[in-house]
């Protein structure tokens, strides 16, 4: 739980978001258990307004380049502005089904 309560400061700390969700993946997919390596984080924030997705993306990547660096193997980031997340009537997607991609799949 560490490395979630370390995203969710450091996102709290730079975006001051109206809403900020940050869930542990990782038990979708084939990694050890309590691991705290995929990531699904939902934040609206105004600090995005006349932002390009791509743009958004790029800010809270820099915000959490120590944890991309180590433990965090997957990202999903899916960043509103307060009027786009009224708009989504507050609604995201739920990630997709993990794939595989584990070493012992058959190959």
């Amino acid at each position: 739980m560490i490395v979630q309560q370390q995203i969710e400061q450091q996102l709290q700390s730079r975006f001051s978001p109206v809403f900020r969700e940050v869930t542990n993946e990782s038990y979708l997919h084939s990694v050890p258990p309590d691991s705290e390596t995929h990531f699904r984080v939902v934040i609206v924030s105004s600090s995005f307004e006349e932002c390009s997705r791509v743009a958004r993306h790029q800010q809270v990547y820099a915000v959490l380049a120590l944890q991309l660096a180590g433990p965090v193997h997957a990202l999903a980031l899916h960043t509103y502005t307060p009027a786009e997340w009224e708009a989504r009537e507050q609604v995201v997607q739920a990630s997709p089904d993990c794939l595989g991609g584990s070493k012992a799949d058959p190959t």
